[in-house]
């Protein structure tokens, strides 16, 4: 794991263009809504309205508790703002607030399966807002409170607590809370503390200041041993000046006056101010092994350098994604609520809480699964300073935090359906989590953790040369643009872009190393019919040759090409220059992401008509690939029959592949011939017991190239899947080929999944 003591991981930037671009394009927002069941005939619209709706709005009359059988209420949450305290930016009002609101949906959507709808109230008058969210709550399994300003946001959610039958929870502060509290646990782990003898001091007396206090103090700590501090002082008993309620409550009995007095001898400090508010001098009078919990947003009160040029005994977390330990409400607000819907609880109590803070900490305390140790590239994290709270794209949170909120609300008696088996509540949660999603954050967190230099062969091209700034900003490491110089300079000033003195432009006519890539390529070539004018013509205008040539001369660690040309045509200029890797084959993999599914297809790109052998070595490059990808395979060799029946084109083939497969005694799930309905329906394979595939396949391998590129471009423009790749395997070196006309969003990550695949080779 990279260190802050050492160097600091480059923070993830972007243009203000490329953000609006990001939520422009396509459908603009962030979410959609799609129907769950068909709607293509008479019958089907008989059934979804009327007269056939009658049938579920009687029975939910009836037993009002039916209705979380017969409809979307016990996994809808709406996501309610004002706009009154937007991220950091202040009050800018509920139409402003709405990206935000989308984006919390999305995250809903994205970690816990929930559906999520953004509702934005247009009043700063709490009894109005009050009002036009109590009587919502029929349509609503819960209420997530978002960018309301307090003490607003305390009255707001107090009432509707009282007023509704769902949970209500205002992320702003109970997640920051719950994610603070896991940390702070392990914290006082690690230094020999605990809760009844740490003293805290807070700064920062808004919502997340308040309810971390909360929360702490119900965990265990005295609240004799707790000062809160605001931007006037110590919150102290008999103070006049900026009161309410709330702050009253945590009032101390204190000579303190200010959180540099508060901070003298202090275990632990939770910063929910700004930027600077906490000093080098104050870090020093703190208690032996300090917890320092800075977590203002985007600059926390004071940076871990700064921390540890003071104190090197120090147990530091921010709110950024760029230092350890990470206080990310990502890491709770999703999963509280996938376990309260679970049991239809009627509120999210402080038990729930604390069982969702101790799950955290105990999740940072186990072993760290290789989808996530693969973030830290090379190095493992392990429970310790910089490791004190789990990864965001920790597989395991699907499980392990829905499953303690939802026994903490059956014991705590708020549950109205209780978990009868567990183990298939367990066994459910697994079937929610995108193993592909994690990979890729995984990924790119590993390629900003040692960065790479990519080729952009096309680098004359705005979408190129959008994804290559991107590609830099994100931290992926150094761009390399191909192309003429005065092109490339032109199209970036057309962009409203700068070229850094970081990035590198590359012109094929002006190439130095011309010679020197002309004899090596005359020398693999001279035996395919090339002379060397031939290879010198290549090397002086083929940008896909010149790209390849950099990556196997080690002048580059990556190549992506592909946006203007097709797939075929840049792989054979490739294969002019680099071979398959020793003991590999060369095959394309797709991924495919489509409702909450991921599936890998082979071979997507290279072998058009694939025999029984190269058919088996198909099937296990696609299962490495796949455990690369976090995926356990299970492997589908397909075809139009189904074991056999009816004959159809290619059976044998595929036949004699799976004969292969039990030659060689490979070490993953497979079977075949089948057809593609058969290996992803569960139901139609229980037709087949003597299936070896114990569930459905998630590696589907496609009897020929034609099948695999129409049906993925089907599922792309029909389905609406996302389709990452052809990702290219097995080659000596890192190159990866983008698809036609590829947007600059998809060209960057394929580059980051070429420095990825570059530095695994590393």
């Amino acid at each position: 794991m990279t260190s802050p003591r050492s160097s600091k991981a480059a923070q993830a930037r972007f243009t203000e263009q490329e953000a609006l671009q990001f939520h422009a394009q396509g459908k603009p927002g962030k979410l959609e809504i799609t129907p769950t069941k068909p709607l293509t005939t008479q019958r089907d619209l008989s059934l979804a309205y009327s007269p056939g709706v009658a049938v579920p709005v009687h029975a939910i009359a009836n037993d009002p508790a039916t209705v979380y059988d017969y409809t979307s209420k016990g996994n809808l949450v709406a996501v309610v703002s004002n706009g009154t305290a937007i991220l950091g930016l202040g009050n800018l009002g509920a139409l402003a607030a709405k990206p935000v609101m989308e984006g919390k949906a999305a995250l809903f959507k994205r970690f816990a399966d929930i559906d999520a709808i953004d509702l934005l109230v247009d009043t700063e008058d709490t009894e109005q807002f009050i009002n036009a969210v109590r009587y919502l709550g029929p349509t609503f399994g819960g209420i997530n409170l978002e960018d309301i300003r307090a003490p607003d946001c305390f009255i707001i959610e107090q009432r509707l607590k009282e007023l509704l039958d769902i949970p209500v929870f205002h992320d702003d502060q109970h997640g920051t809370a719950i994610i603070a509290a896991a940390g702070l646990i392990n914290a006082l782990e690690l230094t020999g503390r605990d809760l009844e003898s740490c003293k805290l001091v807070v700064n920062g007396a808004g919502a997340a200041g308040i309810a971390c206090l909360e929360l702490a103090v119900s965990m265990g700590i005295p609240k004799s041993n707790v000062i809160l501090c605001d931007t006037k002082g110590v919150v102290y008993q008999g103070r006049k000046e900026g009161m309410n309620q709330w702050k009253s409550a945590f009032a101390a009995k204190t000579k303190a006056r200010t959180l540099a007095e508060a901070l003298k001898g202090a275990d632990a400090l939770f910063g929910l101010s700004v930027k600077g508010a906490v000093t080098q001098d104050m870090v020093r009078s703190m208690a032996p092994k300090p917890i320092i919990f800075a977590m203002a947003n985007p600059d926390p009160e004071i940076t871990p350098e700064e921390v540890y040029a003071v104190r090197d005994d120090a147990i530091v977390a921010t709110g950024r994604s760029d230092y350890p330990n990470q206080i990310n409400n990502v890491l709770g607000f999703p999963f509280i609520f996938r376990g309260a819907l679970d049991v239809q609880a009627s509120t999210i109590n402080e038990a729930m809480k604390v069982a969702a803070a101790e799950a955290l900490a105990q999740l940072a305390r186990a072993e760290v699964p290789d989808q996530v140790a693969a973030a830290f590239h090379g190095r493992r994290a392990t429970f310790g300073p910089e490791y004190i709270i789990p990864a965001p794209f920790d597989p395991r949170l699907i499980v392990n935090i829905p499953t303690a909120v939802a026994k903490a609300a059956m014991d705590s008696g708020v549950a109205r359906k209780p978990i009868v088996d567990m183990d298939a509540y367990v066994a459910k949660l697994e079937g929610r989590l995108d193993p592909l999603a994690g990979w890729l954050q995984s990924t790119f967190s590993a390629v900003r953790a040692d960065p790479k230099r990519a080729v952009f062969a096309e680098g004359e091209e705005p979408a190129v040369i959008r994804a290559a700034h991107s590609y830099f900003s994100q931290g992926f490491g150094v761009p390399i643009l191909i192309g003429s110089a005065d092109v490339v300079r032109e199209q970036f000033r057309a962009l409203g872009m700068v070229i850094r003195p970081e990035y590198e432009i590359i012109d094929t006519h002006k190439n130095a190393h011309i010679e020197e890539f002309s004899s090596y390529l005359y020398a693999r070539l001279q035996r395919r019919g090339y002379l060397k004018r031939d290879c010198q013509r290549l090397v002086a205008n083929e940008r896909n040759v010149v790209g390849a040539l950099m990556v196997a001369h080690g002048m580059a660690d990556a190549l992506v090409s592909g946006v203007t040309r097709n797939w075929t045509s840049v792989y054979d200029d490739v294969q002019r220059v680099l071979d398959p890797e020793p003991g590999r084959n060369v095959i394309g993999v797709s991924l495919v992401l489509l409702r909450g599914r991921a599936v890998l297809v082979a071979d997507t790109s290279v072998h058009d008509m694939p025999t029984s052998t190269e058919l088996a070595d198909i099937a296990t490059e696609a299962a490495r690939s796949a455990r690369n990808f976090g995926i356990e395979p299970r492997v589908a060799l397909l075809a139009y029959s189904t074991f056999g029946q009816p004959r159809g084109e290619r059976s044998d083939v595929v036949h004699e592949a799976v004969a292969i497969l039990d030659e060689r005694q490979v070490d993953f799930e497979y079977d075949g011939d089948m057809a593609a309905d058969v290996a992803l329906n569960r139901d139609l394979m229980r037709h087949y017991p003597f299936c070896r595939l114990s569930d459905t396949a998630n590696v589907l391998v496609m009897p020929a190239f034609h099948a695999a590129s129409i049906s993925t471009k089907m599922l792309k423009e029909l389905g609406g899947a996302t389709i990452i790749g052809p990702i290219l395997v097995g080659l000596s070196r890192s190159v990866q080929i983008c698809g036609f006309g590829a947007k600059d969003s998809d060209i960057v990550n394929m580059a980051a999944i070429a420095a990825y695949d570059a530095g695994r080779r590393g």
